[in-house]
């Protein structure tokens, strides 16, 4: 009979990482959310986002006319921006594959950033959770808070839900931050479906 040694038998009981991606427009509340949820979350989650790639960056790329090359106008990618998110893409998928859970909020703005997404993390633990909330809130939040670009919101509002379905919805100006992460807590105790769903057919 074939005994399973004691580090082979652990490493096989180990949970399957989880992987969240959060993906709303800018002021739909992804970074209070992702700090929520690191904080109530019993075992560690890495902040994987967005905004973690984007500060690699030299700091000039932060500032036009560079910044076009990053994330163009908010709503489409330039060319560094391609290289950058596709490498957080698999850098996430990567950390997921050793083990690592992940948070990561996202600005789903792109349908090949989704479809890479979707062939990466079908097979995994993954879950897409999708931010709404009404334009003029957004914009009051832009106005509100001083490290807001001004119309950001308003010009991904009607491209960051167009590529996505998602394993739950939330909508910001209904429910606090506390009850968002509420209902996040409670969709993982369910296997996700909606990268499965969005694999490219064809």
């Amino acid at each position: 009979m074939h005994m399973m040694c004691p580090a082979a038998e652990s490493k096989q009981k180990k949970k399957m990482p989880i992987v969240i991606f959060i993906n709303g427009t800018s002021s739909s509340g992804k970074t209070s959310l992702l700090k929520l949820l690191q904080k109530k979350l019993p075992e560690p989650h890495l902040d994987m986002g967005i905004d973690k790639f984007i500060w690699m960056l030299p700091s000039r790329y932060l500032d036009r006319p560079l910044w076009d090359d990053v994330l163009g106008k908010a709503v489409h990618s330039g060319p560094v921006g391609w290289s950058l998110f596709s490498g957080m893409h698999h850098a996430i998928a990567a950390a997921a594959s050793r083990g690592n859970n992940i948070l990561a909020d996202h600005v789903f703005v792109e349908k090949a950033w989704v479809d890479e997404c979707a062939e990466l993390f079908a097979e995994m633990n993954a879950y897409l959770i999708g931010l709404t909330c009404p334009l003029e809130v957004l914009e009051q939040r832009e106005k509100d808070r001083k490290d807001r670009t001004l119309g950001q919101a308003k010009m991904q509002y009607e491209v960051i839900h167009k590529f996505t379905q998602y394993d739950l919805e939330l909508d910001t100006s209904k429910l606090t931050t506390e009850e968002c992460a509420e209902q996040v807590i409670e969709r993982l105790k369910l296997p996700p479906t909606a990268f499965k769903s969005l694999i490219p057919k064809g």
